[in-house]
């Protein structure tokens, strides 16, 4: 179990950081506090770590916490891009060129790190498609499907386990995971070589292929109006500088769900995503044998030159 000590200012210490306010209710229902979530990355530290250093993050902060019954953001809370705020030291800055400025970015790379994250009252761990340490070669694709208000869950896993298989006719091998919502992802780890515009340009086709073969199910149009019933295909995730919500990141809508990687063979249309939150995902992780993304960094796959050409031809 997570233990913590208390430090001279009788405030809780978890990895070495101090926690304020740590009565504080992050999440409603059930009850959560900031102390609860510290306590929760520290239990999933070696699970999420390998998702997020390096990698430059943007956070959704809220510092009163979400509402209980809406099922959306709290009213305070907002995304923080760039970082110039305090933070915990734990927490690495790191100066990116952006098209007009440089921005300043937080990384965390070790647990002392998350839970700094937690004293600043963020949420939301969004994390690059590169690593800092070759920023300009992103090391995944990430194929976003973002239901519609009427689309239910059992057509959204059928989307994700077509979106593999069509992955794997251009010979790349892809992995899945919850994304805290009503959605998926389908991510293609990839050996960095291809630029930005490279992995953002067959992320484009990809969509627009999907939307060709089943038009009735997919749309690439982002506007809410009109595709209740379809799901998005937001390829504009792997754009530079947009990002992804990181694998075992909590969200910040009640009951604290959480983005939690899967085997393709427990994806299950009776399988909810809401069923993976902060208060089940330690327990979960605990049962398994073997990490299900356990290939994830040993595939070594590269998007072949031929591979949007071949898209455009079916």
């Amino acid at each position: 179990m997570p233990s913590a000590s208390v430090d001279a200012g009788s405030r809780p210490v978890v990895a070495g950081v101090g926690i304020s306010h740590p009565d504080r209710v992050l999440f409603p229902d059930p009850k959560t506090t900031k102390l609860d979530l510290a306590h929760y990355y520290e239990s999933v530290a070696d699970w999420i770590l390998p998702h997020v250093v390096d990698r430059p993050l943007t956070l959704v902060r809220c510092p009163t916490g979400v509402g209980a019954a809406s099922g959306k953001r709290g009213d305070e809370c907002f995304f923080m891009k760039h970082s110039k705020v305090w933070a915990p030291p734990a927490l690495r800055r790191v100066r990116i060129r952006e098209k007009t400025k440089v921005g300043e970015y937080l990384i965390a790379d070790s647990l002392a790190a998350l839970v700094g994250l937690v004293q600043m009252d963020v949420l939301e761990i969004h994390t690059w498609n590169s690593c800092f340490a070759r920023i300009e070669q992103p090391d995944r694709i990430v194929i976003d499907l973002d239901p519609g208000e009427d689309v239910e869950w059992p057509s959204v896993v059928a989307a994700a386990r077509l979106v593999r298989q069509l992955l794997s006719v251009v010979d790349l091998e892809s992995f899945v995971k919850t994304t805290g919502g009503r959605g998926l992802h389908v991510v293609v780890p990839l050996t960095p070589s291809a630029d930005w515009s490279q992995c953002l340009d067959f992320a484009r086709a990809f969509a627009q292929w999907l939307v060709r073969r089943q038009p009735e199910m997919f749309t690439e149009r982002f506007g809410k109006a009109g595709r209740q019933d379809k799901i998005l295909v937001d390829y504009l995730r792997n754009n530079r500088t947009n990002t992804s919500i990181a694998a075992y990141s909590t969200r910040a809508r009640p009951p604290a769900p959480v983005s939690v990687p899967l085997a393709w063979s427990e994806l299950s249309p009776t399988r909810l995503p809401a069923r993976f939150t902060i208060h089940t995902v330690p327990a979960r992780l605990e049962r398994l044998r073997t990490d299900p993304w356990k290939a994830y960094r040993r595939t070594k796959q590269r998007i072949r030159a031929s591979a949007i050409p071949a898209m455009e031809g079916m």
